[in-house]
């Protein structure tokens, strides 16, 4: 089973977007029709420039006449497919947005990202995490490497026990442990011996 490592793996995929030109009439209709509260607006080339709010729709004397152009906050915050779940949650917070337009390398809407996917990412087993946490780290090891390895998990909370490879410095392995998804803190007991530190 594959777990949810970036945005791509949890978005949906069904994007409601606007041209430019579009008025508030028919923003509002299509927020209505999809029940959403902010819209990506679209360059004609298909890149996203600006996204549209519900506040920005209704809050106009003329509901028909400001277009999509005029309404937009701009620039667009947006994420790439490939972004962590981590770092997309960290763009949210930063911005306070509840919704983040996902874009491909072009700048074009392939998905739309909510706080409510995220959560659902975060929302796994120990032992799933346990799991990535042990991927990670032997990724990152080279053949060969030997190495007597714990991961334990407890609500979140990972501790790596016994030893690592020379080729995996312990704060390098900390580093890769806090980057998997539902992890909350990471810690290392990792038996005395020379150890390396990361390059920076």
């Amino acid at each position: 089973m594959k777990h949810p490592r970036t945005v791509d793996d949890v978005m949906s995929h069904v994007v409601v977007s606007v041209p430019l030109d579009a008025t508030a009439r028919e923003i509002a209709r299509s927020m209505r029709r999809w029940g959403v509260h902010t819209v990506p607006v679209v360059s004609p080339e298909g890149r996203v420039v600006g996204t549209v709010s519900e506040n920005a729709v209704f809050g106009g004397e003329d509901p028909g006449g400001p277009r999509a152009g005029r309404l937009m906050a701009a620039p667009a915050v947006t994420v790439p497919r490939g972004a962590t779940i981590a770092g997309a949650a960290r763009l949210m917070e930063r911005g306070r947005l509840k919704r983040l337009p996902v874009v491909d390398e072009d700048g074009c809407p392939v998905g739309v990202v909510s706080r409510g996917d995220l959560l659902k990412a975060c929302l796994r087993s120990d032992s799933e995490v346990a799991e990535d946490v042990r991927h990670e780290l032997v990724t990152h090891m080279a053949p060969g490497d030997d190495a007597d390895l714990t991961v334990r998990v407890t609500d979140g909370a990972v501790t790596l026990t016994g030893s690592l490879p020379a080729s995996v410095p312990e704060d390098l392995a900390l580093r890769l442990a806090r980057a998997v998804p539902g992890v909350v803190d990471a810690a290392a007991e990792f038996t005395p011996g020379p150890r390396r530190t990361a390059e920076r």
